[in-house]
């Protein structure tokens, strides 16, 4: 883990970039990690754009905000700035993580390769259907609702996964308020603001991303 001085630097320079540039961070995770399959160690602005659809003046202006990784005329080394990426995104940091609902999305979720490829650790799932309680998903252990608070701190949880029914968000998100956590990603499809008790909650809409395909397909077909 990182000591209190760099975390300081790192949150400084983070509020100075703006959220549209984080959002494209995972994007540069990605697709760095394809070009590194490929055997290549040096990329240009040029070759990152035709491969992500961004401009190259974007990808210069987005990486500059981290101080810049590449040099003209010559690119970028790609094992240098995966690496640089993967340390701005907190790949690495050994994030410990919990899933509150044991169900289809919770389940597909920690049998997917996704939270260990990004650095993150799944220790632990909850619910509270007895006849899930004790059992293993993956290497994560069921445990019962009620002994939420106890066992996240047992195992020094940093981010919480929630994938439970909505009617339970908001008592669940009062619960998680007093414990130690440091983010949730939420996936209920009800929005949690936890900033005043120092949580960061990202909330994730799928049906969002559908209706955008809508969207885009009933624009298509008036052409």
């Amino acid at each position: 883990m990182k000591d209190e001085k760099d975390i300081i630097i790192e949150n400084e320079m983070h509020h100075e970039v703006s959220p549209a540039v984080i959002k494209r961070l995972p994007r540069y995770f990605r697709y760095l990690r394809e070009i590194i399959r490929m055997g290549k160690t040096r990329v240009s602005s040029a070759e990152l754009s035709k491969m992500m659809n961004v401009t190259a003046s974007q990808i210069r202006q987005d990486l500059n905000c981290f101080g810049g990784f590449g040099q003209q005329g010559y690119g970028y080394n790609v094992n240098y700035l995966y690496t640089k990426i993967c340390e701005i995104l907190g790949v690495g940091c050994g994030f410990r993580a919990a899933v509150i609902g044991a169900g289809n999305l919770g389940t597909a979720l920690v049998k997917s390769p996704m939270f260990e490829k990004r650095g993150v650790d799944v220790v632990a799932m909850f619910d509270v259907a007895p006849s899930l309680i004790g059992k293993k998903v993956a290497n994560a252990k069921i445990y019962s609702a009620d002994e939420l608070e106890e066992r996240l701190e047992e195992f020094a949880v940093d981010i919480v996964i929630l994938t439970l029914d909505k009617e339970y968000t908001l008592e669940t998100a009062q619960r998680l308020a007093k414990t130690n956590i440091s983010g949730i990603w939420n996936l209920t499809g009800i929005d949690l603001d936890l900033s005043e008790h120092g949580i960061a909650v990202e909330n994730v809409h799928i049906g969002d991303s559908l209706m955008t395909l809508c969207y885009e397909i009933a624009l298509n077909d008036k052409k």
